[in-house]
């Protein structure tokens, strides 16, 4: 799959963000930024472990063009602020290219920065819609994803509850950020479409741990679903007080925020029968079958984005290597134009920097595990 990175001879003139020539260049760096610290740094370990892995088995066949890559990690702790100041840490650092980052309230405002250093940002995971359609507005063309968008995963998700438990009372909850409200309100969007109404719609916020007031609010209007737009530490708590005030029957549902083993460890057995969208798991894909295997020799499990991750920086690499360059303009028209082969499979993307045809489909947690339904 990654044999075609070392074709032909290395490239002669591929350029850095700034400008400069590559020509005499002995490497290339690169980065992934997302949540390293925090309550989301399960993710950022899945973020990391794909980027790690990507550039060593890039830098095993020869690098890109000739050049071995060096990978900077860049911590967000999933604040926008915080994403902004990384960026302009990679700015200075003269990376070539950004895989990043997690959560899209701070993909969207790192791409500004990258987008004026002219640096190239494909995000494994940020599937807030205005990441690229805001891109798209203001004719930027750094940014894509290998993700799919929340709208597709509202759809899923409105359409699921509307003929599984359209009968039930549903109540529609959000942690107010960037992709939790984005993604309470494009499953709100679609719920309604097909003529269901909640009965709730309510905010929490990030960080909060005691949600009992709330858990009694969706008591006293019997809800039967709770939908919510959120990371994983929130929801788990969630789960277990809703539990603890004997809403039993209840039924959690979610997003791609939950594809963590750290959910069950926060949600204990109150997380049993949690339904979740994500895309088809990668694990299982025949593209990434050895790659796959190389994280379980390291005794770690590829869940969640560290896949996802892994391919960004093929496709990265992929276009470099037949763009010969690595300016945006070189990359971004390479991009909409080529099929790139990665453990996700072979990849196409729009007019807009987003991944063609992406699926999701539901997954159930078990046991302490999670499964595709």
């Amino acid at each position: 799959m990654l044999k075609h990175l070392t074709a032909g001879a290395a490239i002669a003139a591929l350029a850095l963000a700034g400008g400069q020539a590559l020509a005499q260049a002995k490497e290339i760096t690169i980065a992934v930024a997302g949540p390293m610290t925090g309550q989301y740094a399960a993710f950022g370990e899945q973020m990391k472990r794909g980027a790690e892995m990507a550039v060593k088995d890039l830098n095993a066949v020869g690098g890109v063009g000739g050049m071995k890559i060096k990978l900077e990690i860049g911590d967000d702790a999933c604040d926008p602020k915080q994403a902004v100041a990384v960026a302009n840490s990679f700015v200075s650092k003269k990376v070539a290219f950004v895989g990043g980052h997690f959560c899209s309230g701070s993909s969207i405002p790192a791409s500004e920065v990258y987008n004026e250093a002219g640096i190239m940002q494909i995000s494994p995971a940020s599937t807030n819609p205005k990441f690229t359609d805001d891109a798209a507005q203001k004719k930027w063309m750094n940014v894509a994803r290998v993700c799919g968008r929340d709208d597709y995963q509202g759809i899923t998700a409105g359409n699921y509850i509307a003929d599984k438990m359209g009968d039930k009372k549903v109540a529609i909850l959000h942690d107010k950020s960037a992709y939790g409200k984005g993604l309470a309100d494009e499953f709100k969007k679609q719920f309604n479409k097909r003529g269901k109404k909640e009965v709730m719609y309510e905010a929490y916020t990030q960080g909060d741990k005691d949600f009992n007031a709330l858990v009694s609010k969706m008591k006293a209007a019997a809800v039967d679903v709770i939908y919510v737009g959120g990371y994983h530490t929130e929801a788990g708590l969630i789960v277990r007080q809703a539990r603890e005030q004997g809403m039993n029957t209840a039924v959690m549902v979610s997003g791609d925020a939950l594809v963590t083993d750290e959910f069950w460890k926060i949600s204990g057995p109150a997380g049993q029968g949690t339904l979740m969208t994500f895309e088809p798991d990668p694990r299982k894909y025949a593209s990434a079958a050895a790659v796959v295997e190389k994280f379980k020799a390291q005794k770690f499990d590829p869940e969640g984005y560290t896949l996802y991750t892994y391919a960004a920086i093929q496709v990265w690499a992929q276009a470099v290597n037949s763009a010969k360059s690595t300016k945006v303009a070189d990359l971004s028209k390479n991009l909409r134009e080529k099929t790139f082969d990665t453990v996700l499979g072979k990849l196409q993307f729009d007019a807009k920097g987003d991944r063609r045809n992406p699926q999701y489909v539901f997954y159930v947690w078990k046991d302490g595990k999670y499964a595709q339904m």
